[in-house]
């Protein structure tokens, strides 16, 4: 749980420090947040994405050290739910980048 909100609080003090150049902009601020937040939206998605695959891999693991004689079965399932996971990404990815 510690290092949950230790990587929690070094995420939002990386949105902090990108957030001061786009604020600080000529013109209008209004279209650099918005140009910001697709990169924003991005950085997020990857992350779950980075998240959900870590969870999806460290469990199939643990199941097949528990019982190794379906750990076929396991991994095949693993790798289905990492490639949903991964598409659902990308078109995450492309509406954050068409929207940006």
């Amino acid at each position: 749980m510690a290092q949950y909100v230790k990587m929690s609080l070094l995420v939002v003090a990386a949105f902090v420090a990108m957030s001061v150049p786009a604020m600080a902009q000529d013109g209008e601020p209004a279209k650099a947040l918005i140009s910001f937040s697709g990169a924003a939206g991005a950085g997020i998605v990857m992350l779950g994405a980075a998240f959900g695959i870590g969870k999806i891999g460290s469990a199939a693991v643990e199941s097949m050290a528990r019982q190794p004689e379906v750990a076929g079965d396991i991994r095949g399932a693993m790798i289905v739910a990492a490639a949903l996971i991964e598409g659902a990404t990308f078109f995450a990815l492309i509406v954050c980048m068409i929207g940006g």
